[in-house]
């Protein structure tokens, strides 16, 4: 403070007074103390409040908000995680003093049809849905949602209507909070370390799995312990639930926390008391809590988590026109099949988006009808063994790895009778290859929960049977003491949830 108002004084007096000369170090120390004071202009003219980054995200939320996935479940789950994730790390960039900021991987599905050029890491999911992947390691508001924009191919133009100085981003990224920038040459005199190296060398170091653990466990291990009474309790309540109304399972279509789902049962056991008689044709279905009430494509009983019990109620008295309803869609399904040499008719949960029962039914019917209009000629029984699904989001016919055709439901008749005959003999293989792949799978799950007395290992809808093998299977190297009596979820991305499961990518890095 001192040396610069010596040094302003110097400068002053070179001003007035030209013949005499000033001190060198004087001059230094002035030229040290404006930079500063620059660099502080400008970081302040860049900065973003936490109001200003929500509006400038706006497109990005349009293009990854989960509401808008719900018909897609694995894709919605990404992101709903994903987001919960960027908030945080948005959160800890508005705290004041906060410093320690750890390179953070996120995956968005966004809403796009078209490919773009980009630099990060992008494909495109069963649905359609451009997955991108990127990593933050920014620390300021400024540079992450200009980070964010671009990583998605979303426009940037907006933010200049929000007073910002959007300049230069690489400037933002590299910039660092400390009084003086030295010359590289005094960190090689003195032997001191150098920040702004040092920062740089951390966000080229991707997260490792253990350095994660270390950071992560016990933060996971203190959830997890607060949790366990509520999985107990949850517990007691689906067993009971399961056996009163002779349940054959209950699920949960999103990954809800365990208090969540704790008041969904106590809400549907307050139903069995208050009518009874409403459940009695609930015997051997499966009970889904998802976002919407009726009956799912493939038979379960759906109940809208913001439903009313007047709705849950309604939907549990109209079960016998579903019945009906669903013995039709059967018999549909069985006339497609001869119509196209045996070939099965099959929904999978997993892979398909949650389609009602009427949904489903209406897309069956009108590929019924295109088939009886194009007569096409299949032998009888020439491709019984194999599997088709119907897509209604799709233009063009495929195979997927694990052995079934996805058939477009405005696909031209010639176009699936050809693609059908070259594909068949590709398809047996790949449905052998998926009964092994199912079988390693779980003995790989198996030993691996073995391995490190994990009390559950199990993967997210998104993560495939190939991922996930390969995963248990490097896994199974390592030694990881910090894994015992956790819950592991193999996903995209690193995080812990609120009830102490611990999540990691399926290709984490050792």
């Amino acid at each position: 403070m001192f040396c610069c108002l010596r040094a302003m004084r110097s400068l002053k007096l070179s001003t007035e007074h030209p013949q005499l000369k000033i001190p060198q170090s004087h001059m230094l120390v002035l030229k040290l103390c404006l930079e500063k004071i620059l660099l502080q202009c400008i970081l302040q003219s860049r900065t973003l409040s936490g109001a200003d980054a929500i509006n400038a995200l706006r497109p990005f939320y349009f293009a990854v908000h989960p509401d808008f996935f719900g018909q897609h479940p694995k894709e919605r789950e990404v992101n709903e995680n994903s987001l919960k994730r960027l908030n945080g790390y948005l959160e800890n960039l508005q705290k004041p003093g906060f410093r320690s900021f750890k390179p953070t991987q996120l995956t968005f599905y966004v809403r796009e049809r078209e490919r773009n050029s980009s630099n990060v890491q992008e494909s495109f999911s069963a649905s359609g849905f451009r997955a991108v992947s990127f990593t933050l390691h920014t620390r300021d508001l400024l540079s992450t949602v200009l980070d964010i924009l671009n990583s998605c191919s979303l426009s940037t133009e907006h933010i200049q209507s929000l007073n910002v100085n959007s300049q230069s981003h690489k400037e933002a990224r590299s910039t660092v909070n400390r009084p003086i920038k030295w010359d590289k040459t005094y960190y090689s005199f003195t032997g001191f370390k150098d920040p702004e190296e040092e920062l740089e060398q951390a966000q080229r170091v991707e997260t490792t799995l253990i350095s994660w653990l270390d950071d992560n466990e016990a933060s996971a291990v203190k959830k997890l312990k607060k949790s366990l009474p509520l999985r107990k309790e949850l517990e007691r309540l689906k067993f009971e639930l399961s056996h009163q109304l002779q349940l054959s399972d209950i699920r949960w279509q999103r990954s809800w926390g365990i208090a969540h789902r704790c008041s969904q049962l106590h809400s549907l056991g307050r139903l069995v008391q208050q009518r009874p008689e409403v459940l009695k044709n609930v015997k051997g279905r499966t009970v889904v809590f998802t976002d919407r009430s009726g009956m799912s494509a493939a038979g379960h009983i759906m109940l809208g988590t913001m439903d009313v019990h007047h709705h849950w109620t309604k939907i549990f008295e109209r079960l016998p026109n579903y019945y009906k309803l669903q013995k039709r869609l059967l018999f549909l399904e069985d006339r497609i099949s001869q119509l196209l040499g045996g070939i099965q008719v099959i929904y999978i949960e997993e892979l398909q988006p949650l389609l009602t029962l009427e949904e489903y039914y209406e897309t069956l019917d009108s590929f019924y009808n295109k088939l009886c209009d194009s007569r096409l000629l299949f032998h009888p029984r020439s491709l019984r063994g194999l599997q088709m699904i119907l897509e209604s989001d799709r233009y063009a016919p495929s195979l997927h790895e694990f052995g079934h055709f996805t058939i477009p439901t405005v696909c031209d008749p010639a176009t699936l009778q050809w693609f059908i005959f070259a594909k068949a003999q590709e398809a047996r293989e790949n449905l052998k290859r998926k009964e092994e792949m199912m079988i390693s799978e779980k003995e790989l799950i198996d030993t691996s929960a073995e391995k490190f007395s994990l009390d559950r290992l199990y993967k997210e809808p998104s993560v495939s049977s190939a991922q996930m093998i390969d995963c248990c299977k490097r896994l199974l190297e390592e030694s990881l003491p910090y894994l015992q009596g956790m819950h592991l979820c193999i996903s995209h991305f690193y995080s812990v949830l609120q009830d102490g499961d611990l999540c990691i990518p399926w290709n984490w890095k050792n």
